[in-house]
């Protein structure tokens, strides 16, 4: 069941708060707080992902845009699931399903700022790592909270869950295009909150059309 509580907080015991549209989920888990083995983070940056061209949102970019295979299902819901997948076959990084069960929608967490856990966190990426930079970019967010291939399916809100999201103040952000994407390129599904250093430097993807050649 979704409350609202007041004018800028969402309280939620349920993952319906994300069965909306990838960009309205987007804009929902920015500043929420999410919690795993040891480490909790303040999300900061996230990008939006659509789905099939016959679904509500084509997106060629997206890891479901050809459809559900034995690896993307559980983008097609339903809502407050995890989705992992490795970036360069190297990096784990993690997604928020949204949308409703059967509709592909997902939520990329791009940066977080790590709140509880720093020690642990440390320890996963490195004493040499500057605080902003613990949990800036997909992979390295993954790693600093302990978020492995194995994950893939998990439930957000299930409160035995080794993960789980926890929604708080609403905030105001920002838009612009995402991240690394040669598709697709110049839709503006990438949001973060403003003035926080976590947040990674935008870099277009050398295969994506000149901007202005891409939806």
């Amino acid at each position: 069941m979704l409350h609202r509580c007041s004018e800028n907080r969402w309280s939620t015991v349920t993952a319906e708060v994300l069965s909306a549209d990838p960009l309205t989920a987007a804009q929902r888990l920015l500043g929420a707080v999410l919690t795993a083995r040891g480490v909790s983070a303040t999300i900061v940056e996230v990008e939006a992902y659509g789905g099939p061209p016959d679904g509500p949102w084509p997106d060629a970019a997206a890891h479901s845009y050809r459809g559900p295979g034995t690896r993307n299902r559980v983008m097609f819901g339903p809502a407050g699931r995890l989705y992992t997948y490795r970036s360069h076959g190297i990096h784990v990084c993690a997604n928020v399903v949204c949308a409703t069960d059967g509709v592909a929608g997902a939520v990329l967490l791009r940066a977080a700022a790590i709140e509880a856990g720093l020690s642990t966190a440390y320890a996963r990426r490195g004493e040499s790592v500057r605080p902003a930079a613990l949990a800036r970019g997909p992979g390295n967010l993954c790693s600093a909270l302990g978020i492995t291939m194995e994950d893939n399916g998990i439930d957000l809100f299930d409160p035995r869950s080794p993960i789980q999201v926890t929604f708080g103040e609403r905030h105001v952000t920002e838009q612009g295009p995402r991240v690394g994407v040669s598709k697709a390129a110049d839709r503006p599904w990438r949001l973060w909150l403003a003035g926080r250093p976590e947040v990674s430097a935008y870099r277009r993807s050398p295969r994506a059309p000149a901007p202005g050649g891409s939806d």
